[in-house]
């Protein structure tokens, strides 16, 4: 059966100014690489390329070319896979010379072949995800001005999430650390788990403010100074508040993951498959952090649904013992409807919920893809 492949851009609107330490952000630009077989066009398999300037390794002009001739190339080529996992896809793509490169290339068409391997339902992974069994995640407050941030906490934990994460590093340190003492203070009595995340801004006072921080009870402290910078050995071994790799793991080769971690030995790594070579490269990571006593958690890298439903499954196949970063699904405003859900502090999956995919696919004469089969 001759594989087919096209691709569809598409823009994220955010529903508000998303700002981090590195900058705001409107929209998100994406794109999704849909694959079927010709015998069968009604049943496709969606994966989402999205991604993040200033961030991946690539930009998001070379994901769009890598991507198109992906595409160009994977057509006509005979699909024979009828069962199997991400090893067996990647053994399909080594067979057939059609290796992606780039990390968020690599996710969506990871994903978008696995998803053609079970039927074209928007099902990646069969776990208890799909039968009910909810994930635990943070809730995750965005940079602002001061009533901003408090408004958003205390709409966080009144919906029921139990632990939140917090940006810093572009606000005033002693305002951020006004917020800490808010939360600490209002909310003493639910025991409410806070991680926050710097995306690399301290500088030379990192230690001192991570002392600091530490008399807030925080749990963790993501990229507290840029990747690659000297000082993150000693942060990981002198800090008061454990320290969670992020970026530092962007763009590693596979054949010094472990030297990395070894000589950094961070309190635990975060995973964002979008960035860090797909899922398949997410698995080695957990792998080599398990085999090093690293603790991990996986989050998006702000996907739609499309991407943030791979992800949540992918997630599910492990024993979670701590919260994850996936309930990122509310951030746009033309999100796709799916049958994901966030309520009490959970993602949760709803079989009863359909996906709406009308956005993407208005209607095959309305709009073209940027590549389509003959």
């Amino acid at each position: 059966m001759p594989l087919c492949a096209s691709i569809y851009p598409y823009t994220l609107q955010f529903s508000f100014e998303a700002r981090t330490s590195r900058g705001s952000m409107r929209e998100r630009k994406c794109w999704f690489l849909k694959v079927w077989n010709s015998e069968q066009p009604e049943l496709f398999g969606l994966g989402e390329c999205a991604p993040l300037a200033g961030l991946s390794k690539e930009t998001p002009e070379e994901a769009e070319g890598e991507l198109s001739a992906w595409a160009e190339r994977a057509n006509g080529v005979a699909w024979t896979l009828t069962a199997g996992g991400l090893h067996d896809i990647y053994a399909f793509l080594s067979e057939n010379q059609l290796q992606p490169v780039s990390s968020s290339v690599a996710f969506a068409v990871e994903v978008a072949l696995l998803d053609l391997l079970q039927g074209g339902r928007r099902v990646i992974f069969e776990t208890d995800f799909l039968a009910g069994k909810a994930i635990d995640i943070n809730g995750l407050i965005w940079m602002g001005g001061l009533d901003f941030m408090l408004q958003q906490i205390d709409i966080k934990i009144r919906d029921g999430f139990r632990c939140i994460k917090i940006k810093v590093g572009s606000y005033n340190f002693d305002k951020e650390c006004d917020i800490l003492q808010y939360v600490r203070r209002k909310y003493f009595q639910l025991q409410i788990v806070i991680r926050l995340d710097a995306n690399g801004a301290f500088k030379d006072d990192a230690l001192e403010k991570l002392r600091t921080l530490a008399r807030f009870n925080v749990h963790s402290i993501e990229q507290p100074v840029k990747a690659g910078s000297e000082k993150m050995e000693m942060l990981c071994r002198d800090s008061p508040v454990a320290v969670a790799l992020d970026e530092e793991l962007i763009g590693v080769p596979p054949n010094q993951r472990e030297a990395l971690l070894a000589r950094l030995k961070p309190a635990y790594v975060i995973l964002k498959p979008s960035l860090m070579g797909g899922l398949m490269a997410s698995a080695e990571w957990i792998a080599l952090a398990d085999q090093l006593g690293i603790g991990w958690w996986m989050t998006s890298a702000l996907e739609s649904n499309i991407g943030l439903n791979a992800i949540a499954q992918f997630t599910a196949q492990y024993l979670l013992t701590i919260p994850q970063g996936v309930g990122t699904g509310s951030l746009y405003t033309n999100n796709f409807e799916s049958p994901l859900q966030v309520y009490a502090g959970k993602l949760h999956f709803n079989p009863r919920l359909q996906w709406d995919l009308r956005h993407l696919f208005p209607s095959t004469n309305e709009e073209e893809p940027m590549f389509l089969a003959d």
